[in-house]
């Protein structure tokens, strides 16, 4: 039988449980900021990647944002029932997604929001700090890849 402790170790120890609340407490903050764009902070994301043009297809984006490629043709088939994006043909025939008229504007309004939350991000928990963190959360995507 395990003991009170162990099961407080859980608790307080977990590297799981830590990052995915931590995980949770930053999207509701971008969700939140977000809002008034219609978009979650996983849409935003997404949006700007593709915006960005470094994929030569879905397997590509989904690399580049760290998702299942299932996840990502969920999340492509959300933002293409809005209007936001549509497929476009890509390298040796694959397709790649683009962003339609709609899906440029929508990033382009939400684009202060995000940049007011990553703002008020930074503040509070100190630019220094924050880079320090980034640098090792990329470090935890590394150690246990």
């Amino acid at each position: 039988m395990l003991s009170r402790d162990e099961i407080v170790d859980i608790h307080n120890m977990c590297a799981c449980s830590h990052t995915r609340m931590a995980a949770r407490a930053v999207t509701r903050f971008y969700d939140e900021a977000l809002r008034p764009s219609g978009l979650k902070s996983t849409q935003f994301v997404l949006l700007a990647a593709i915006e960005a043009g470094e994929a030569a297809s879905i397997t590509d984006l989904a690399e580049a944002v760290d998702l299942e490629r299932t996840t990502l043709v969920r999340n492509l088939q959300l933002l293409r029932k809005e209007g936001l994006v549509s497929p476009l043909a890509g390298v040796n025939g694959r397709r790649k997604p683009a962003l339609t008229e709609k899906g440029r504007e929508t990033l382009e309004n939400a684009m202060p929001l995000w940049r007011r939350a990553q703002n008020e991000f930074e503040d509070r928990l100190g630019y220094g700090s924050w880079q320090v963190t980034r640098r090792r959360l990329g470090d935890l995507r590394k150690a246990v890849a």
